[in-house]
């Protein structure tokens, strides 16, 4: 059986831009959760629009589902852009997950995460478009040290810059087991909540809902005083 639950709060800025949805049909359970880049509003017209655009495409029954959705969204987002003559202003990560007939697809763009744990332990984490992740590849820096880091928020790959090849990364399809959870989560969210206490949040909680309730308490505690970014999440359970 399959069960979700949704967070999203506004934390500490003017406006929150992140944005998500679930969509689920005869052919599976899909779910989006999109970060809005830009400030003044504008990160949330440009997380609107793809998640808007890619549930439009899901529902219009496309072949590959993840490759239309993140680039009809890609490009319904230029169009707007230039519509609004907000070229740099309108962006956004991106991350989807699809689960049908038993697996598991999912794919990314930016720093929103996707996170999959089994059985209570940690199967795989998407590697974020950013600088502090780029220096992790490199050996300057260790993983633990991305949440901390000075250029956090730089960014290489985002869903509303130019691409002449697509710039968003599908991973590995996954056959879905009992006792598998996902979480789709903005940057606002794993900044204060390290993979041990997912987890642990995760073993202490009986249902999707109560484990973001369990999360958030973490998140609100280690946030605290530091301005924080809006914070969004969905979390997926298989049992």
């Amino acid at each position: 059986m399959l069960t979700h639950a949704t967070l999203t709060r506004q934390g500490g800025r003017t406006y929150n831009e992140d944005h998500l949805n679930i969509v689920e049909n005869g052919a599976g359970s899909l779910f989006l959760l999109a970060d809005g880049l830009g400030g003044h509003g504008r990160g949330r017209e440009a997380s609107d629009a793809i998640v808007g655009k890619a549930c439009e495409v899901y529902l219009a029954g496309p072949r590959a589902v993840l490759d239309e959705c993140f680039q009809k969204s890609q490009d319904f987002l230029m169009a707007e852009q230039i519509r609004l003559n907000a070229q740099n202003e309108m962006k956004s990560t991106f991350v989807i997950l699809w689960i049908s007939g038993g697996m598991a697809y999912s794919g990314h763009i930016g720093d929103s995460r996707l996170y999959h744990f089994r059985k209570n332990r940690l199967q795989f984490r998407s590697l974020d478009h950013s600088v502090p992740q780029m220096l992790v590849a490199s050996g300057e820096i260790k993983e633990k040290d991305i949440r901390g880091h000075e250029d956090r928020n730089r960014l290489l790959r985002v869903m509303g810059m130019e691409w002449n090849t697509p710039k968003y990364e599908l991973h590995p399809s996954v056959k879905t087991a009992p006792g598998d959870s996902f979480l789709l989560c903005s940057d606002g969210l794993w900044e204060w909540i390290d993979e041990k206490m997912m987890i642990k949040t995760l073993k202490a909680a009986k249902t999707p809902a109560q484990w973001l309730e369990n999360m958030e308490r973490t998140i609100l505690a280690n946030g605290e005083g530091h301005n924080m970014d809006n914070y969004s999440a969905i979390a997926v359970w298989i049992r």
